[in-house]
Order: structure tokens, then C-alpha cells, then sequence
């Protein structure tokens, strides 16, 4: 029988099943996600696993050489992790993970299944350090055009994004769903990513390094709300102002009606702001939000001066004005019809001024990479998947990504959250159905992972692991703790 060109050629492609896309690679190509190729008609994953190398203990104390028996190998397995970066995936479910591997740590035998997941349910939280308004809550956050997110519920000092999840990445269209996992991607491989925001403002974000807002840079993290900040410094005011006003989007502060002017014997100054009236001293909503002063849209603070009480105000008063960044501030002096003169600022009100910025954190944006390990995950561990979930919860099992410390959410399922500075670097990558991948790893005892039913007989070594082919060494996160301990402790 003679065999034709087209059908020798078909008899060498591969088909990937790594992924639900199943890719049929041709020979010294690789598939769509490029981390799969076709090489000698073998599927072989072309990236390396990252092994992770300690050369201090939780001490701080050097990692003994040579501590015991030459092996032949030059790298202690007792100092090393297997992460999940580069390991393969378990798809279909059926497979057991692409690496289980055995150690012996203080005399504890543990276990740690080894996989890349495959993350359709999964998003980023972008925490962004400043009190410059970015857009209303709820608003859609877009990359290219496609809406990948959208504004959530601000925190202290920080504005949030709640980007990805699964209706962007398969719920809408081809586009929005390639554009969103790409956004994913590139942020939670600590790429820079341009966003825009619906009534707001245009960012650009990076893990580890200040937001750009509207094309400006950011500096500082506020210090606290107008309130707080009075709190913080009213002591070292005292004396050198009759009244301080903290121009703040959430709480301005009034020094005199606020509880630490009262403590300190300060009297009324009877300037009177704009906006809603809490508790004493303190006014919600007296600007709209906006990139001015304190996060408000405010350019003039004494535009939010309601009214002055004659019969409590008198020339010569002093008054300070200052944002909650002490980027911001004007010093005035009631003049004999009671209005405020702006004027030179005393150095000992400087000084506090320029303590209020001393006192602010840097701008910073940070991504959480957040995902839920299912059912492919939990298959790839045990024959019986909701044991490690309930192992998980018992913390007879230890969560890491790319040997990170993971925040496990309480509740239903594995959903963890990690902050994607702290895994190795270029840790993710993408299929095309879209879907991020992510490394994680379950560290366990081995008499609880036989218990759990897990996969005893694809068990390996790690030394046996690190002799391998296709690894790739990679220094410990200092700050990370050292994951290849007994799980509760």
C-alpha cells in the first residue's frame, strides 16, 4: 500500500489535550497558547518547571551545605520546591496532576501535588493607592474598548477594580473575552495595562508601581480622611492656628467642632463648610469627587466655606486648609470684613504640612490574582475531589501558587487569592477558549494524601524531580514562607 504526502503529514501531527481547545500541532509547531508544542511527534510542554531554591531557614540562618550524605546531586532537595510554573495541566480530568512529588522535612514525609490550572472562573482585584477619583462604584472599567471590569467599593485610601471573572471572559463576546483574558495576563505577569473608566478617568496600572491617572502620576496614598488626619495632628497645630479645615471626598474635617480641638481647649472658630454634617467636626460630601484637592473636585478650597459666624469669628484669625495628602494647602488670615486672605504660611504650619505628606504611604497599584480550583484541580489530586476540599478547609492541606501564600476564601470550594509580586516572575499564561493559567501546588502529609485517596502510585521523589530534564532554578521570595513544612503549622 503506498502511503500519500497529505497522509504521512497527518499521521505526524499532535493533538494537545491540555486544554478544551485540543490543538492539533503539526510537527516543530506549538499550539495556539505557545506553551505545547509538536516535538519529534511527542506533546511536550516547552517551558521549564521552575523549582524554587531556599538558602535560609525561617531563622534567617544559611541553608547547611552538604548536611548530609553526598548525593551526586549539588542541590540540596531538602531546600528546594516544585511550583506549579511551567508544570503542565490536568486536563481532562481523569489525569493525575503533572507532578506529586515526596519530601522529608524534619522527619515528616509530605507530599505536594504540582499542577497548572486551567481558570475560567477567575479575575483580579486591583487595589490603587490614591484618593484621586477614578469613577462612580459600579462603573465599567475598558481595555480597548471592551469592558474587562468594573469600579467597586472604594477602600481606605484606595480605589478598587474588580476585573475579569467569568461573564467577561465567556459570557460576552469573542472580543471582550480575548481582551479581558489578555488584560489578565499582562497584569498578572506584571505587565502595564491602559484602562479607561465610564465617567471617569483614564489609568494606567502596574503591580508594584504608582498608578497614572488622567496622565498623571501619583504619589502619595492618603494619609487618612480629613477627620483622621486632624486626629493625627491637631497636638501639633495647637497654637499656631485658630482653625485647621482637612478637605477630604468621604470626611472633611473642622478642627475646633472636632472632638481633639475640643480636648485641647481650642474655641469655635465659627467657619461654617459645605456639605452634610455628621458628627462634630466632621461633613460628608462637601465637593463632588474629582482629582482636586483630597479627592474632591474642588480647585479653591475656600469655595466650601458655607458661612463665617460673626459672633464667633474675629480679624486675624488664622486658618490652615489642607488636603489629606498635604499636597495641597492654603494658610489665610480673616481680614476686618471676616474674609479669608490667603497669605505666607508660618514654618512652624509648614512643618506640620510637610509631616502629613512624611506620613503618607507611597502610590502604589497591586494585583490579586483571584481564582476557584475545580473540579479538573481537585481530579488531578485525589480519585475522590471533595476530600481535598475538605482538606483544605481543615488545613490538613496547604494552598500555594507558584509557592506563594494563598488567602483562602471561607465557604464553598477552593477559591484563593494571591498577589501575583509574591509568585515567580511571568508565572501565568492563557488558553484560547479564554481562560488564564495559573500555577498552585497542595502541600500535605503522606498519610493524609493516601487518606484523601490521592494518586499514591504517580508519587515521586523530589530529588528524582530536580535530576529531571526541562527545570529551571529560581531564588525564594524572601518575604514568602516556607511552604514544605507540616500543614498547621
Amino acid at each position: 500500500m503506498t502511503t500519500t504526502l497529505t497522509e504521512t503529514a497527518a499521521t505526524d501531527i499532535v493533538t494537545c489535550d491540555a486544554c478544551p481547545v485540543l490543538c492539533r500541532i503539526r510537527p516543530g509547531k506549538t499550539g495556539a497558547c505557545d506553551r505545547y508544542a509538536n516535538e519529534g511527534g511527542q506533546l511536550t510542554r516547552i517551558d521549564p518547571v521552575v523549582l524554587a531554591s531556599r538558602t535560609i531557614d525561617q531563622n534567617g540562618a544559611m541553608v547547611p551545605f552538604l548536611a548530609k550524605e553526598w548525593t551526586g546531586n549539588p542541590i540540596d532537595s531538602g531546600s528546594l520546591f516544585v511550583t506549579g510554573v511551567g508544570a503542565g495541566t490536568t486536563y481532562p480530568d481523569y489525569k493525575p496532576a503533572p507532578f506529586i512529588v515526596s519530601s522529608n522535612v524534619d522527619g515528616v514525609d509530605l507530599v505536594t501535588v504540582v499542577t497548572e490550572g486551567i481558570f475560567s472562573y477567575c479575575g483580579v482585584k486591583v487595589k490603587i493607592d490614591t484618593d484621586r477619583f477614578v469613577g462612580p462604584e459600579q462603573a465599567a472599567v475598558r481595555c480597548k474598548g471592551e469592558q474587562v471590569g468594573h469600579v467597586t467599593t472604594a477602600e481606605y485610601g484606595s480605589q478598587m477594580l474588580a476585573l475579569g471573572g467569568v461573564r467577561h471572559l465567556t459570557g460576552g463576546s469573542k472580543k471582550e473575552g480575548v481582551v479581558a483574558c489578555d488584560t489578565l495576563l499582562a497584569l498578572c505577569n506584571g505587565g502595564a495595562v491602559e484602562l479607561t473608566v465610564d465617567g471617569g478617568a483614564s489609568l494606567t496600572v502596574q503591580a508594584g508601581q504608582p498608578p497614572v491617572i488622567d496622565g498623571k502620576l501619583e504619589h502619595r496614598m492618603r494619609v487618612g480622611c480629613g477627620s483622621a488626619t486632624i486626629g493625627m495632628f491637631a497636638q501639633q497645630w495647637h497654637g499656631h492656628v485658630d482653625e485647621v479645615i482637612v478637605v477630604d471626598d468621604h470626611i472633611t474635617g473642622v478642627l475646633t467642632e472636632h472632638q481633639a480641638g475640643k480636648f485641647l481647649g481650642m474655641a469655635p472658630a465659627g467657619i461654617r463648610v459645605r456639605g452634610r454634617r455628621s458628627t462634630p467636626g466632621r461633613y460628608f460630601q462637601v465637593a463632588e469627587p474629582g482629582s482636586g484637592w483630597g479627592g474632591t473636585d474642588v480647585t479653591d478650597p475656600l469655595t466650601i466655606i458655607d458661612s463665617i459666624d460673626p459672633k464667633l469669628a474675629r480679624p486675624g484669625m488664622r486658618l490652615l486648609m489642607v488636603s489629606t495628602t498635604g499636597e495641597d494647602s492654603l494658610w489665610a488670615v480673616l481680614d476686618n470684613q471676616l474674609r479669608p486672605v490667603p497669605t505666607e504660611m508660618p514654618a512652624p504650619v509648614r512643618d506640620v504640612v510637610e509631616r502629613i505628606g512624611e506620613n503618607c504611604e507611597p502610590a502604589l497599584s497591586t494585583v490579586l490574582f483571584m481564582g476557584g480550583a475545580g473540579g479538573s484541580l481537585r481530579a488531578g489530586v485525589t480519585s475522590n475531589p471533595v476530600r481535598l476540599t475538605r482538606s483544605v478547609r481543615d488545613t490538613l492541606t496547604r494552598v500555594t501558587c507558584g509557592g506563594a501564600p494563598v488567602y483562602v476564601w471561607p465557604g464553598g470550594g477552593i477559591t484563593v487569592m494571591v498577589d501575583v509580586l509574591r509568585m515567580p516572575a511571568n508565572s501565568f499564561g492563557h488558553v484560547p477558549t479564554p481562560a488564564i493559567v495559573a500555577p498552585i501546588e497542595f502541600t500535605l502529609r503522606l498519610d493524609d494524601y493516601a487518606a484523601l485517596g490521592g494518586h499514591m502510585d504517580r508519587v515521586r521523589s523530589i530529588g528524582d524531580v530536580a535530576s529531571a530534564d526541562r527545570m529551571r532554578l529560581a531564588g525564594w521570595h524572601a518575604a514568602n514562607p516556607w511552604p514544605l513544612q507540616e500543614p498547621g503549622r
